[in-house]
């Protein structure tokens, strides 16, 4: 991929998974990233891999934000996240409760949480807000819903972009919210 994308112009790059590249703005966004070769504690239980990321990491530009939309292992990868902090000093945008277990693998890591409805002014040209979604969240049988879930509206002076992370219908009221037109 380019080293940015500037103006209203919009590339979306899929990486595989929930990992998408999204380039707008002169913003570098990537979405719920991971390149571990397993989803799941240690790095060892879980599902493995069997497709090998859409972009090498090596040959990912400098990524200014990236946005995670829940904590299990296939969408909050510590260690993809610190190998993005100590790279590029990004920015992780997460729902609440999210931080504390980003920041336990390393305090450093950048991270801002959101609650549902709240919004972060990243730039001059980009609002990331964080929207309900029909989901959940845990790491452990002990932690349940212990840290919010959600998904992203990024708007940009170009359009804006929804990132649902993985989200059910249920009676489809967060996407009425969102856009009454919706069914």
């Amino acid at each position: 991929p380019p080293a940015s994308v500037a103006g209203d112009r919009l590339r979306v790059s899929f990486v595989g998974h929930a990992t998408v590249f999204v380039q707008t703005q002169g913003v570098n966004i990537l979405t719920d990233p991971i390149w571990a070769e397993t989803a799941g504690p240690f790095g060892v239980l879980g599902a493995s891999r069997v497709i090998d990321p859409g972009i090498d990491f090596d040959k990912l530009p400098k990524i200014d934000v990236v946005l995670i939309s829940h904590n299990h292992y296939d969408h909050l990868d510590l260690t993809t996240l610190k190998r993005l902090h100590d790279r590029d000093g990004t920015l992780i945008v997460a729902p609440l409760g999210n931080d504390a277990i980003i920041n336990g693998h390393d305090p450093a890591i950048r991270v801002k949480t959101l609650d549902w409805g709240q919004n972060l002014n990243f730039s001059d040209a980009i609002t990331i807000a964080l929207e309900p979604a029909q989901h959940w969240s845990a790491r452990t049988p002990l932690d349940r819903n212990r840290a919010l879930w959600g998904a992203f509206v990024i708007e940009t002076k170009g359009g804006n972009i929804y990132y649902a992370g993985d989200t059910g219908y249920g009676g489809g009221d967060h996407f009425r919210r969102l856009h009454p037109n919706l069914a």
